[in-house]
């Protein structure tokens, strides 16, 4: 059941611009290979890594994620991962195959400490470096003045050696691939500033420019590490999922004795036994066992599902109260969990179509750097006749124009909003998820623990003492979720438990016994002799005792906090809000009606979800999706920008770009107030940048600015930048 608004009908010129969608996942015939490239670092790296890959006949598809810094693949049967590394190499890129026994966190974790080591190093002797060239500015002179410049070279090459090569390694990987990228100018302003420095001090010159090169090196590092921290907090969801796959079984053989093995060697028509609390490691049909089933996991169904013989089974649900024996009808890499982690792969891959506003900056600056430093040297080289002069403005052009503001601008503010809203209690795991979230004009919520609260409670009793007796005391003998709910409400209002007799449970299906010579039942109104229809939009379960018609308990969740005022909240900005839940539809459409929402659909899977979110993306909406369990991990990936609370599955947690860390939800309306604010902030420092490259440009390349004023009018740049970044923390009202 579903209403529509207008609102979300509307075209979207951006879509045009995004790659298109990936391709369907391989034939069962497709090899599916995974490279690791630790040498990409930007969108620019993705482009090529996916260009080269899909050239090559052998490659169906190729999908490249940045987190991770892993490309996905499908080829052709027989194709090796040793087949593409070569085409990766020739493009100036290193690829191995993926250890699958690697520890991703670490790797990350390892990365960040060597680039925090490196901006240590780089930091430090910029600082010794600048207090020798204070004794040089206050007039050293002669051979004075010589010895503190060479100090200062001994201490600048090897330190920007070192801390640099981060930029080296980048800049020659995309030279021998005949390319540029970013790296490139970085570089040559580093040696130009370092050779000519030494120049200077062989022929025993007045100026030498190693502290710039040095606090060139510094800035740029600072810009790199933070971009590496925005990146270093997400881990795969796909990773998340299969970690739920059951990793053993019991398998029944033919004298119907078990025996445990790896689920790896089980085949389809197997029979495996599920113990009462185990994880389905197989899709399949039950034909032995009586039981329910929780489901909330794949499909958000709040209410345990009744599961006999002939009831099918998907791997990840649990068994709730029964032994079950399966006949397995699909395994390993075919099971339902297995495809939603393929889902969720190809999903978060996807996210790299998500370029961050420096780099569609970046584009055209690393070309237009170089042949604008190329003309003013052969220009002064013309001029003047002196190849040292034209160096050193060539150096000077190179330095003043270094993208240094160009890098800090996103980190910057990104780094500011993030502490903003991690007070406020969001924690930004995406890079760019402040700069998506600003674009969205549609928020989905889940409904089951996310505008709900997720456990069931008591919403209305029998007043009876008799009634409410015998209802907990068979309630308290059962582990059935609805069970314990009625126990601890009936507990809460003071009802005491009566003496039972005899008390069976019966899997699946309730609790019985006899007291004072009747025979009381508790559970499934089928069972008891109930209409199950009368129950409505709430959750029910019933007792009966003896020939005494059945009496109802029913269950209702809780609004999560600050539910009722996100919305209005939502709506009061103008975002349309709408509900995909995989609850029942009385259910869904009594809380939806409850919140005011029109937007709803109910019984959906979790393909099903994702499948929505792009039909909304494909009508032109940016989606922010809110949800938090593993049937949301594909529509929150699927999502232009997704939000998942701290409670969540982990799976769905990290298929998340934002992570809500308390219970209240109205901290996500404010969120999107402040990625508004924030991507005006980068917007100008774009604006700062470019300023300052319109008036700093000209007099370097006239000649009016040496290497050290150069370097000294792009740390200013980049100070300013980070200040105009740190004013995005005031005036932000608190929701």
């Amino acid at each position: 059941m579903n209403a529509q608004t207008p609102a979300m009908a509307a075209a979207c010129p951006g879509c045009l611009a995004t790659p298109t969608e990936p391709a369907s996942p391989p034939g069962p015939q497709d090899a599916r290979l995974v490279l690791s490239l630790p040498g990409i670092h930007c969108q620019g790296c993705i482009a090529s890594v996916e260009r080269a890959l899909t050239a090559d006949p052998r490659v169906r598809g190729a999908r490249v994620n940045l987190t991770l810094k892993r490309a996905l693949i499908d080829a052709v049967p027989g194709t090796q991962p040793a087949d593409l590394i070569p085409l990766l190499a020739t493009a100036g890129y290193e690829a191995h195959e993926l250890d699958p026994g690697a520890l991703q966190a670490t790797e990350t974790d390892r990365d960040g400490r060597a680039l925090l080591t490196r901006l240590a190093v780089a930091g430090f002797a910029s600082m010794n470096v600048m207090l020798l060239s204070v004794s040089v500015w206050a007039g050293a002179s002669d051979a004075t003045r010589d010895m503190f410049h060479w100090v200062s070279a001994a201490i600048a090459f090897p330190a920007v050696i070192y801390a640099g090569q981060p930029f080296f390694v980048n800049a020659w990987s995309a030279l021998r691939a005949r390319r540029l990228n970013m790296d490139v100018p970085i570089v040559l302003a580093l040696v130009l500033a370092l050779l000519t420095s030494l120049w200077e001090t062989a022929l025993s010159g007045a100026h030498a420019y190693f502290d710039a090169a040095l606090a060139l090196t510094f800035f740029l590092l600072a810009g790199r590490y933070l971009d590496h921290r925005t990146r270093a907090m997400a881990r795969s969801a796909a990773q998340e999922l299969t970690a739920l796959e059951v990793p053993r079984a019991l398998r029944v053989d033919e004298t119907g004795a078990t025996r445990e093995v790896p689920v790896s060697a089980l085949a389809v028509g197997d029979l495996v036994r599920v113990r009462p609390g185990g994880r389905m490691p197989v899709d399949g049909i039950v034909v032995e066992g009586r039981s329910e089933l929780d489901r909330s996991l794949l499909t958000g169904e709040t209410r345990p599902v009744f599961a006999g013989p002939e009831h099918p089974v998907s791997a990840g649900e649990v068994n709730l109260t029964g032994p079950l024996t399966l006949r397995a009808t699909a395994v390993g890499q075919d099971t339902s969990l297995h495809r939603l982690a393929d889902l969720v792969a190809v999903a978060e891959s996807g996210r790299a179509r998500y370029s961050s506003l420096a780099d569609k900056a970046a584009q055209l600056y690393a070309p237009g750097v170089h042949i604008l430093a190329g003309l003013a040297f052969l220009g002064w080289l013309a001029w003047s006749g002196d190849m040292r002069v034209a160096l050193n403005i060539a150096a000077a052009v190179l330095i003043i124009t270094c993208p240094c503001a160009l890098g800090l601008a996103v980190p910057a503010v990104t780094t500011a909003a993030s502490g903003r809203l991690f007070r406020q209690g969001l924690l930004v795991k995406h890079a760019t998820a402040l700069e998506r979230l600003a674009e969205v004009d549609t928020v989905v919520f889940d409904k089951t623990g996310t505008l709900t609260a997720g456990a069931p409670h008591l919403v209305d009793a029998p007043v009876s003492p008799r009634i409410a007796g015998v209802a907990r005391a068979l309630a308290e003998a059962s582990g059935h979720p609805l069970s314990q709910a009625l126990a601890a409400g009936l507990r809460g209002a003071g009802q005491d438990a009566v003496n039972l007799d005899g008390v069976v449970e019966h899997p699946g299906f309730g609790c019985e016994a006899d007291w004072q010579g009747l025979r009381v039942r508790l559970g499934r109104g089928s069972w008891v002799g109930a209409d199950p229809e009368a129950e409505g939009s709430h959750t029910a379960t019933y007792l009966r005792i003896g020939a005494e018609p059945p009496v109802a308990f029913r269950f209702q969740d809780s609004l999560r906090p600050g539910a009722e005022n996100v919305i209005a909240a939502l709506r009061a900005q103008g975002k349309a809000v709408a509900i995909l839940s995989g609850d029942t539809e009385g259910a869904v459409r009594a809380f939806a009606g409850r919140l005011g929402i029109d937007t709803w659909q109910s019984g959906m899977l979790p393909a099903e979800k994702a499948e929505a979110i792009r039909q909304m993306t494909n009508r032109g909406h940016k989606v922010l999706m809110v949800g938090d369990g593993l049937n949301d991990t594909a529509a929150l990936t699927a999502a232009h920008v997704s939000i998942s609370p701290a409670s969540a599955l982990d799976a769905a947690r990290v298929a998340s770009d934002i992570v809500l860390l308390g219970q209240d939800l109205s901290p996500v309306a404010g969120a999107l107030e402040i990625a508004g604010r924030a991507t005006r902030r980068i917007r100008e420092n774009f604006r700062i940048a470019t300023f300052y490259n319109i008036v700093a440009v000209p007099l370097a390349v006239a000649g009016f600015a040496t290497p050290l004023i150069a370097a000294l009018a792009m740390s200013t740049s980049s100070v300013t930048v980070s200040l105009n970044a740190l004013r995005l923390g005031r005036g932000v009202r608190k929701p």
